[in-house]
């Protein structure tokens, strides 16, 4: 029984650990390409930018994630800028950065730096304090 939960511990500590390592690669993957990207042109300097990666097909993106960037923008209004992308128009763009799974968005500090991803829905909550954090950064 005891080796059955040791396998158990190290099989989750395994799978945590290599997600971690894909999130931090796909953070630096999308930090190469944010400086040049024109899907950033309309970044304000010194303005937190969430990139907002979606399809047609997307319920959650219609159903969740937009409502919560919603949110977003009224709660924070001037002081954040969203770039909504349809990954099916600009397939380019999504290869860019490394998308593949929609609804997925990326925090970028007002620096320009990409500091967060998020594969799948993030609530409003989930993404103020991302922009807090990367903000303090």
């Amino acid at each position: 029984m005891l080796e059955r939960l040791l396998i158990v511990t190290i099989l989750i500590a395994t799978g945590v650990a290599a997600y971690c390592a894909f999130r931090s690669w796909h953070v630096r993957r999308a930090q190469a390409a944010a400086p040049t990207d024109p899907i950033l042109r309309e970044a304000k300097p010194g303005v937190p930018t969430i990139v907002y990666f979606t399809t047609p097909g997307c319920v959650p993106c219609k159903t969740q994630q937009q409502p919560a960037l919603q949110k977003l923008q009224e709660r924070l209004g001037e002081q954040i800028h969203i770039v909504k992308v349809d990954a099916a128009e600009q397939p380019d763009a999504a290869e860019r950065w490394g998308v593949f799974t929609a609804p997925t968005t990326f925090v970028v500090d007002g620096r320009g730096q990409v500091r967060e991803v998020n594969h799948g829905v993030a609530g409003t909550d989930h993404l103020l304090r991302q922009i807090e954090l990367a903000q303090a950064a």
